[in-house]
């Protein structure tokens, strides 16, 4: 966490720092350069600040550069002022260019982490298919199994079989939505509940064949709507298999 917090701190110094050395290199020559091509110059610097995927990096770097474009690039020059009204069209363009910069990098990263978290759990639904498929593979196994990647996915603290439903307990159900006492639960804004545990049946062709207990106790989870179906294909999965295994077994 040190070394996290330190490379933060790092990163949103040098965002900061970066426009000021650009342009203090550009003092000498501003009566020769257009501020404009300053401007995409300090740009370029936002862009590379906002690619390090922290908010604080790649906003400093626009606030960073506008102010330094003032003060050293812009009539009159070592003030925060500016007379002109191209440079100072410029000056709020590169401050609004530098944020929406910023926050567009932001939603790319995001959605390239959410694309490979689906990538992961698509791969460990086929795992589950493999192994749940295996006529061989003890219905124990198959539950242990399915209860680690459950909890893997939805990030609980504990995922408990149960060979019977209390009926009592807020439920996940086959659509992905959670209930409570037959209300829906907004999961995205309050989070899974957290004063009991969550039935997740497991069922095939309407016969139950036990319950995964989900507990998120111990603080707030916000699942989406993508990880609680994944949760409910497994758990699905897992009743197919139960229902094929041999009344010994079982």
């Amino acid at each position: 966490m040190t070394t996290v917090t330190g490379r933060t701190a790092l990163v949103v110094t040098g965002a900061l720092v970066v426009p000021l050395a650009v342009c203090l290199a550009v003092v000498p020559f501003r009566t020769d350069v257009a501020n404009t091509n300053v401007a995409l110059v300090l740009v370029l610097v936002v862009v590379g600040a906002a690619a390090t995927g922290r908010r604080a990096a790649g906003i400093g770097a626009a606030l960073s550069s506008g102010v330094w474009f003032d003060f050293f690039l812009t009539e009159p020059y070592q003030q925060l002022t500016i007379t002109d009204r191209t440079d100072l069209e410029t000056t709020v363009l590169l401050l609004l260019i530098g944020i929406a910069v910023t926050e567009i990098a932001l939603w790319g990263r995001r959605e390239q982490a959410r694309s490979s978290r689906r990538v992961g759990y698509l791969a460990e639904i086929v795992s589950s298919v493999r192994l749940l498929t295996d006529s061989d593979t003890p219905p124990s196994v198959l539950i242990a199994h399915v209860q680690r990647q459950i909890l893997t996915v939805l990030d609980l603290d504990e995922c408990r079989f149960h060979t019977r439903a209390s009926g009592a307990r807020p439920r996940l159900n086959d659509d992905g939505n959670v209930t409570r006492n037959g209300q829906a639960v907004d999961v995205e804004r309050d989070g899974l509940p957290t004063d009991d545990r969550i039935e997740l049946l497991i069922e095939h062709a309407g016969v139950l064949h036990g319950v995964f207990l989900l507990d998120a106790t111990t603080r707030v989870r916000h699942p989406d709507l993508d990880r609680r179906v994944i949760a409910v294909t497994l758990a699905q999965l897992t009743g197919s298999a139960l229902a094929t295994a041999p009344t010994h077994e079982q």
